[in-house]
């Protein structure tokens, strides 16, 4: 799990530090869910291909430093690289790991805001890396796919995960909750629920932070003048 930076400009979007420490504390009791501060500790909005960029690296040299003992080993895995790194329709791989981008339908979906992605980036991440798309209710992510062209082409990198039993539970949902002083308790992680009382967030005034702001996806698009 990687929280986005503050610089992300996003409306009512609470502080990274806050937000990188209750992903911690949710995932505290996982052993295959891990939370990284990378991109939070970034001075400007990072493009979530280079933030993929930055993991694929990290997970390659920890593939090379296990393989570097084993020659012949570490050879093959070199040729097993050059062969995915070959054309972007090839997904690229690190040994036996495999870097997805993990997802719901609405991200999916939202390769079609109008320049809200960069068209090299939306290639890059379903070309070399590939996705794996959660279903929500009332998304249709075939259906998306299949009336955009360039998610068409990278169909076969697409994995749509059908969602059986549906949960309604949105942070949107849970955030107006704690807003209006309702409970949320058995929504959250008890541990994650006390820090957000210890650290009283999730107010009225912190719903307005950036209120008026542009996200920062689209003030590349904006004029000088425009942006301030």
């Amino acid at each position: 799990m990687s929280p986005v930076g503050d610089a992300y400009k996003k409306k009512g979007l609470i502080e990274a530090r806050h937000r990188l420490e209750m992903a911690r504390l949710a995932t505290d009791s996982s052993d295959w869910i891990t939370v990284d501060s990378w991109e939070t500790l970034q001075p400007e909005w990072v493009e979530t291909a280079r933030v993929a960029r930055h993991y694929y690296e990290e997970l390659l040299s920890a593939e090379q430093n296990n393989d570097d003992v084993d020659t012949v080993k570490y050879a093959k895995k070199r040729r097993k690289e050059e062969k995915y790194f070959k054309g972007s329709s090839h997904q690229k791989k690190i040994g036996s790991s495999h870097l997805m981008l993990l997802c719901g339908a609405d991200v999916l979906e939202s390769f079609g805001v109008p320049n809200l992605w960069k068209r090299e980036d939306i290639i890059e991440i379903l070309g070399h890396y590939g996705v794996v798309c959660i279903t929500r209710s009332g998304s249709e992510p075939h259906e998306f796919i299949y009336k955009s062209d360039m998610l068409w082409n990278y169909r076969k990198n697409i994995h749509v995960v059908k969602e059986w039993v549906t949960n309604e539970i949105s942070a949107t949902h849970v955030r107006r909750a704690i807003r209006r002083g309702l409970s949320v308790r058995y929504l959250l992680p008890d541990n994650v629920l006390h820090y957000i009382q210890e650290h009283n967030l999730y107010s009225a005034e912190s719903e307005q932070k950036n209120a008026g702001v542009v996200l920062a996806p689209l003030q590349r698009f904006l004029s000088p003048s425009s942006s301030s």
